[in-house]
């Protein structure tokens, strides 16, 4: 039995088939040994995923390959949502995409097949002011049901602008990660290990932190 219902097939298959345009990778990196936790139920997600639209196309790495050193890829399982060209590898989950982020998951890859995304003027006017390396980190859990807003919120910003990379982070999988930033509770959002939030903000408010921390990296 697989991960995703049969009702639930049914209905992305139908909403694959009105929203996809374009293909879209899903790179997944993986670790052999048991020191990763949810690195088999990441790849099966993805491949169950790409069963239902010929548009989706999965491939597997391992953690020590030379694919991860070159996008930068430092944990296992990490699920990189591309076009394999222009995106690059900043679109990110670390961690299992499961509970409320598997949402995330199927919204990015809908985007990324359109290959845009909208914003009003003034989100847009910020963005494309970006012109160094910014990273959002999203720290989340599977319960929370207003975390996936902030992956995609941070998702979109890395699709639009090639300087930032957005990253959902699964907390519970990495608590020495989590630890480090003092994640209580979640969304909390990092960024450039600099600035931090916690909340699903809306983008006109969000895009206001990733200009506070693009201002003090100048």
């Amino acid at each position: 039995m697989g991960l995703i219902s049969e009702e639930d097939k049914k209905y992305l298959t139908e909403e694959f088939e009105k929203n996809m345009k374009e293909e879209v990778k899903l790179y997944i990196f993986t670790v052999k040994d048991n020191s990763c936790r949810y690195c088999k139920e990441t790849v099966e997600i993805s491949k169950e995923l790409a069963s239902l639209s010929d548009l989706i196309e999965v491939k597997e790495f391992d953690l020590s390959s030379e694919e991860a050193k070159k996008m930068g890829i430092e944990h296992a399982p990490t699920t990189v949502v591309t076009d394999g060209d222009k995106y690059g590898s900043r679109i990110r989950y670390v961690g299992i995409p499961a509970g409320y982020e598997f949402s995330s998951l199927v919204e990015d890859i809908m985007s990324v097949s359109k290959r845009k995304v909208d914003f009003d003027s003034h989100v847009k006017e910020h963005l494309d002011e970006i012109d160094k390396p910014i990273r959002i980190q999203v720290f989340v859990t599977p319960t929370c049901p207003y975390c996936p807003r902030a992956v995609r919120v941070a998702h979109k910003f890395a699709q639009y602008n090639n300087n930032i990379t957005g990253e959902m982070i699964e907390a519970i999988e990495f608590p020495d990660w989590a630890d480090k930033f003092g994640v209580s509770s979640v969304p909390h959002i990092v960024i450039n290990e600099d600035v931090q939030f916690v909340g699903a903000y809306p983008e006109e408010n969000f895009i206001e932190f990733v200009m506070e921390a693009y201002n003090k990296s100048k």
